[in-house]
């Protein structure tokens, strides 16, 4: 008995029984696991996102690892399936849900459960039809591995048609403010002692002056940078980029369409995400007669200070620092999330060898005029317009500069651009200097926008 006690002891009789045991131990365990345990193969949602935008609704799921998945729709009604393979429901993936709100154009709730063993199922109820994207991005910066849906119109919106519409409702709302045409009523006249009307001598009626009709509108595209998926850079107060330049791009809108004869578009009017590409295509789309692309500069350092004022160069940068800040602000389509197994037009558009001299010139002017406003309201980085390679102002009919408003990463800096004062002046500074721009080197002639009243 005690001779079988110690033949099947935990105590083998050499090394390599003991290595033959441990292998088979381990081996039993890996296939109880595989057969009984799925959720602790399972990967863990780490965080979910919805950033809901006419243009398009994003839903970001990352992950530790990379996730299987599959996306189809159904009809009767309008809803969209995302199989998740191998995915742990918790928390976070089902707190999803109750991020979709009452506001997102295209998603009207969404239903989270697991279809079948390995399987979650996403059920997104729609709104309408929608044409639906996803696509897997490898780790860069803070974020893990992030499968990407981005749920499309079926039509897109048509920046051109919606400024149209913009510009016809506001000469409809001036037409209405404009006064009658009936004459004004006139005070009893005095009369004589035979009861006969005196008439007193009238002086000649003046015309009214008549404002002058617009029939050419300056059109300013204004590309508030990094969105979403992307914040840009961050100050040491925990002050995001894309804030402060979606901030000051609003403000100078505002301006600029007080002008009678200048209009702007935004190439993003909330917090999502808007590829770099995409941004010149829209300013295109408007045709658009200057590209404003907003940012807030950043370095390692925190003394550095100023604004700045970039164009686009096709023979290399113009400093160091240029050549550093275009890498960083090129990278933004890495971090922001781009889908790159689609085939845009715009991009072979925007990336073909066209000659860029004529744009290069023209927006050479336009940045010297907004960074001598500049220079009135803050310290500049640098005296003079710098050139670098920006995939953002490849646009080769349309003049282009990038504004840096100032350092986020100097904590003096920041605080001003957090400040709302101050964030008028920057939109007033730069606007001013468009204005210049133009004064000095109007459109050239096209076909009207919208017809004269």
């Amino acid at each position: 008995m005690l001779r079988e006690a110690r033949a099947l002891g935990p105590y083998p009789r050499s090394a390599r029984a003991a290595r033959r045991l441990s292998f088979a131990f381990a081996c039993t365990l890996t296939a109880l696991c595989f057969l009984f345990g799925p959720d602790a193969r399972a990967a863990q949602i780490t965080s979910a996102r919805v950033w809901p935008a006419q243009d398009y609704t994003r839903v970001t799921l990352e992950t530790h690892s990379p996730v299987n998945y599959n996306v189809f729709g159904l009809k009767d009604p309008e809803r969209l399936v995302l199989d998740l393979e191998e995915v742990e429901i918790t928390a976070t993936l089902t707190g999803l849900a109750e991020k979709i709100g009452a506001n997102d154009p295209y998603v009207k709730a969404l239903r989270i459960g697991r279809f079948k063993p390995g399987v979650v199922r996403l059920v997104f109820d729609l709104k309408s039809e929608v044409k639906p994207q996803a696509f897997a991005l490898a780790p860069v910066g803070d974020y893990g591995h992030r499968l990407v849906l981005d749920i499309y119109p079926l039509e897109p919106a048509d920046p051109l048609l919606a400024l149209l519409v913009q510009l016809e409702a506001q000469r409809a709302e001036l037409a209405v403010k404009k006064p009658a045409g009936a004459a004004p009523r006139e005070a009893e006249a005095p009369t004589a002692e035979d009861g006969a009307p005196r008439v007193a001598p009238q002086p000649p009626a003046k015309a009214a002056p008549r404002k002058p009709e617009v029939s050419r509108f300056i059109i300013v595209a204004l590309d508030p940078g990094h969105g979403g998926e992307d914040p840009g850079a961050t100050g040491r107060g925990g002050t995001y980029e894309k804030n402060v330049t979606l901030a000051i791009a609003h403000k100078l809108k505002e301006r600029i369409d007080q002008e009678p004869n200048m209009r702007a578009v935004l190439t993003r009017d909330g917090d999502y995400f808007i590829p770099l590409h995409m941004r010149v295509a829209k300013a295109r789309r408007v045709r658009a007669d200057l590209f404003v692309s907003i940012h807030a500069d950043a370095f390692i350092r925190p003394h550095a200070r100023g604004s700045s004022v970039f164009a686009l160069s096709e023979s290399g940068a113009t400093s160091t620092a240029a050549s550093w800040l275009a890498k960083r602000e090129n990278e933004a389509d890495l971090i922001g999330g781009v889908n790159l197994g689609l085939k845009d037009r715009y991009l072979a558009m925007t990336l073909a060898d066209l000659s860029l001299t004529a744009q290069i010139n023209d927006s050479l002017k336009v940045g010297r005029a907004v960074l001598a406003e500049l220079g009135g309201i803050n310290s500049l980085h640098k005296p003079q317009v710098e050139q670098a390679g920006f995939a953002v102002l490849k646009a080769p009919d349309i003049p282009s500069i990038l504004v840096e408003t100032a350092f986020i990463s100097n904590p003096e800096e920041e605080r001003k651009l957090r400040n709302q004062a101050y964030q008028d002046k920057m939109a007033e500074a730069i606007f001013s200097g468009i204005k210049r721009y133009f004064a000095k080197n109007p459109p050239l002639a096209r076909e009207r926008l919208v017809a004269n009243p």
